[in-house]
């Protein structure tokens, strides 16, 4: 490897770290609103300039010295053992990793407010459950009750998501795992499969050294400070498998994974009004595939999907028209789009790390992985759009888990992931964010 690409890629860590300072400066300077009183009562003015929805807050807790050895043990043994570990005992260690580190990073807040707490705030969904007592009539009523300012409008994450995400807590606690508790611990475990599923795309797709190198950098992964505890780190979890059974179908030529495929990213467009996105993640898997046919079972499954809740009298043009416009009856109206179009990728850069910038550039250089250009091309267009102003830190974990794999094309992996482990331990202990 020249020693010019290599300075390329310090220089691109660089820039990354430049932008989020930039960001920063910015915020403060000219007090860009992130959030402000009327929407957290009690909170010290600094909490909204911040690229990240966080108040700078420097502390431990009981999180911090667990977090600190898997980190370094994850830099000193991870890239060996990534490297010659049979592939499935490989995948299983990866996904441990992933969930140790999360829970660890979560836990530097402590249980309550790192964990369990999470999930149940005012404006969360498991404050919804208890009234939700009838699924189809839930189901039939809920566009009427997505615009604010009426009696019955519902609480913001679940007025400003399709009724999926809901659905998921109301189920778990149908089946008895109620609570903040159970809520986050389904949300990190699920969350914790993007580093089996993203690898292992990879891998299917004809790159098995890449998708080897891919395996710490994942689990090790900077984003992992929103996987604990955000429904967003679910909606990861729930797509890469939805990309990796269209990799294993494209690969394979077998049906059945490919409408599997179509299942989950079906089911993922009602999780976020923002996953259909991932449709160029997935343009990217058939590229690399060099096929289109998997399409002929994953899009007639991913319509039956949609089928059945337009059946249950949701269907989602109608809930994403209004939640655009909910969004600007709201904390939208104080995100200005000339700051958050950019400053949003300055949020990005602190969940994927200065390895996946320094991956990127490499990506970018050499087309590939498509995959990788795939979730840059939904992050560009996310930030455009004008519906993305903020808190992409946690709405962008989808993505970010396809950008960190480019880590995989950077040598002296050791030293770019111990970056990535100090980007995550200075951010989760110098900065409370608020997820």
């Amino acid at each position: 490897m020249s020693v010019s690409s290599r300075r390329a890629d310090l220089v691109a860590a660089a820039a990354a770290t430049a932008l989020v300072a930039l960001a920063t400066g910015v915020g403060f300077a000219l007090h860009v609103r992130l959030a402000g009183s009327a929407h957290f009562p009690g909170a010290p003015n600094t909490f909204g300039e911040w690229p990240v929805l966080a108040e700078l807050l420097p502390h431990v807790g009981p999180g911090t010295p667990i977090a600190i050895l898997v980190a370094v043990a994850a830099v000193a043994w991870g890239p060996a053992l990534a490297a010659r570990l049979p592939w499935r005992t490989a995948l299983g260690a990866a996904y441990l990793l992933a969930v140790v580190w999360t829970f660890a990073l979560a836990m530097v807040d402590g249980w309550q407010r790192g964990v369990a707490g999470q999930l149940t705030s005012q404006d969360e969904y498991l404050t919804a459950v208890p009234g939700i007592t009838d699924i189809p009539a839930m189901l039939h009523s809920f566009s009427d009750r997505i615009l604010d300012f009426q009696p019955d409008s519902w609480i913001t994450h679940v007025a400003g998501h399709p009724p999926g995400a809901t659905l998921v807590f109301v189920w778990l606690d149908r089946i008895g795992l109620g609570g903040g508790g159970w809520a986050a611990v389904v949300c990190v475990l699920v969350g914790g499969l993007v580093a089996v599923a993203v690898p292992h795309t990879l891998a299917v797709l004809g790159a098995p050294d890449r998708a080897r190198a891919a395996l710490p950098f994942v689990a090790l992964f900077p984003g992992a400070v929103w996987m604990g505890v955000s429904a967003d780190a679910l909606f990861a979890g729930v797509t890469a498998s939805g990309i990796a059974l269209l990799a294993v179908g494209a690969a394979r030529g077998r049906a059945v994974w490919s409408a599997a495929a179509g299942v989950l990213l079906g089911f993922g467009i009602f999780l976020s009004y923002g996953l259909p996105l991932m449709g160029f993640v997935a343009i990217g898997v058939l590229v690399a595939a060099r096929t289109w046919r998997p399409l002929l079972w994953a899009v007639p499954a991913a319509l039956a999907v949609v089928g059945v809740f337009a059946l249950a009298g949701f269907w989602w043009l109608d809930g994403y028209h209004l939640v655009v416009e909910r969004y600007y009856q709201g904390i939208a109206t104080d995100r200005p789009y000339w700051y958050w179009v950019w400053a949003d990728l300055a949020a990005l850069v602190l969940a994927i790390g200065p390895a996946a910038v320094a991956g990127l550039r490499r990506a970018f250089v050499a087309r590939g992985p498509a995959v990788v250009l795939g979730a840059a091309v939904a992050v560009l267009a996310a930030t455009l759009s004008g519906l993305s102003k903020a808190e992409v830190e946690r709405i962008w974990l989808p993505f970010a888990v396809w950008l960190v794999a480019a880590a995989a094309l950077l040598p002296a992996p050791r030293r770019w992931l111990a970056a990535q482990a100090v980007t995550a331990l200075l951010v989760n202990h110098v900065l409370l964010t608020n997820w």
